[in-house]
């Protein structure tokens, strides 16, 4: 078993990690918080917020698995003209406008049945930009994860999908209540 597989190795590369990271989910926290009134009258926003987190997080741990094997098996090259890393990014924009458009049209609808006034057209704008938004994210911070990771010597399973998830965790919050105030 080679160093890079053991379990001192992994929990001393993670600990810090995962303390660091856990640090920084008091930032969403504070942020939930200070839009709890909007949030309580808009029944269909407060179902967006953990349905959009973790959907980009969903997709940012797909993507971050798939580099990161592509960069085991020889294939990954950080360039923008390479098709596996153009095909990843493409896949991650189809499923966000598919799936944050789904989201939109059921949190409406749960929206409405628990009594909210919001229309269609607001939550489902909300949920695809916000979405597409975080789909930017998931990409850029998938890369960047995986190519940092490897350049400091860590090995990439054990890093990247903690803090991929963990910044699209903040980064949705912020990002959904940025568009939330401009389209509500």
């Amino acid at each position: 078993m080679t160093d890079e597989w053991s379990i001192r190795r992994i929990v001393r590369t993670m600990i810090p990690l995962l303390a660091a990271l856990s640090v920084l989910q008091l930032v969403s926290g504070t942020v939930l918080q200070t839009y709890e009134a909007v949030l309580v009258s808009n029944p269909a926003l407060l179902v967006l917020v953990p349905v959009q987190i973790g959907t980009a997080g969903n997709l940012a741990s797909i993507t971050c698995s798939r580099l990161t094997t592509q960069l085991y098996l020889g294939t990954y090259e950080l360039d923008p003209s390479n098709p596996d890393l153009r095909a990843n990014a493409g896949a991650v924009f189809a499923l966000a406008g598919t799936v944050f458009g789904i989201v939109g049209v059921a949190a409406w609808a749960i929206g409405v049945a628990l009594g909210g006034t919001l229309g269609l057209g607001r939550v489902l704008l909300v949920s695809l930009v916000s979405g597409m938004l975080l789909a930017v994210l998931v990409v850029v911070t998938s890369v960047a994860a995986v190519e940092l990771s490897y350049r400091m010597g860590f090995n990439p399973d054990d890093t990247t999908i903690p803090v991929v998830t963990n910044v699209c965790d903040i980064a949705g919050v912020l990002i959904l209540f940025a568009v939330v105030s401009v389209v509500v």
